[in-house]
């Protein structure tokens, strides 16, 4: 996950980066309104954190403009505590709203939720057979037991499983995990999902069956019993051919 925090104060600033730091969040630091809107416009950050008192424009202004160049959630950090200033924050934009000063674990589960709604995931828990991701703890179990995964594994698998039967390039891999940055070559992605194969099949035979290669696409994650009934579905739909040789010795045969 990767968050764009907008805050001219350098004490909060560097808390809120120590904070999702400890979560292996990725945080980008701005000061000032105008270069985050240029920030935004380019890169994709699941979460944008925005303090409306800031040195170059006003608050409100910069939610409208956010709004037009980003689809990214917005969790305002005031110190304003009244509900005028919180509905006029939502009225412009905005997708929840934090009072100054906050607790590390409400900032963390807000900046969590926000994600997962824009992904698609009310939940924190993603289930695919046995195979099962926690959103909030950063966490994969298969059948019942924790599977130890790498920071980029785990990133890997995470973006599988929120996009459950959809075929992902590997592209779409480097683009979330590196944002753009220092991407290293393509075949880097097949040695993550090989190794998210082998531990996956440490715990059962069938775990490495869930990452299914594509050849010329990418990968897409599906559970084997899934793969294995379409796989059957378009085997028994396929028409059955008789060949004219063979059309001509059923005619002998039945006159």
């Amino acid at each position: 996950m990767k968050v764009l925090v907008i805050e001219d104060h350098e004490e909060t600033s560097n808390l809120i980066k120590s904070i999702l730091d400890e979560q292996s969040i990725l945080a980008d630091i701005c000061a000032e309104g105008e270069p985050a809107l240029q920030i935004a416009r380019f890169y994709h950050y699941d979460v944008i954190l925005v303090d409306l008192l800031l040195p170059d424009i006003n608050g409100y202004e910069l939610l409208k403009k956010l709004r037009e160049c980003s689809h990214a959630p917005v969790l305002i950090l005031s110190g304003e505590q009244g509900i005028d200033a919180k509905v006029r924050t939502l009225g412009f934009g905005a997708d929840d709203y934090l009072t100054k000063p906050f607790m590390p674990e409400e900032l963390v589960a807000r900046i969590k939720a926000l994600a997962r709604r824009a992904e698609g995931h009310a939940c924190s828990i993603i289930q695919v057979g046995k195979l099962e991701i926690n959103l909030d703890h950063c966490s994969v179990s298969f059948d019942g037991h924790p599977v130890r995964l790498t920071g980029t594994e785990y990133k890997i698998l995470e973006l599988l499983m929120k996009r459950k039967g959809i075929t992902l390039a590997k592209t779409s891999f480097l683009n979330a995990i590196y944002n753009g940055m220092d991407e290293p070559e393509l075949k880097i992605i097949d040695v993550f999902v090989c190794k998210i194969r082998k531990k996956l099949t440490d715990i059962h035979p069938s775990g490495g069956n869930y990452v299914e290669t594509i050849w010329g696409r990418g990968y897409v994650l599906r559970e084997p019993e899934e793969r294995d009934l379409e796989a059957q579905i378009k085997k028994s739909s396929k028409p059955n051919f008789i060949s004219n040789e063979s059309a001509s010795v059923l005619n002998l045969k039945n006159p």
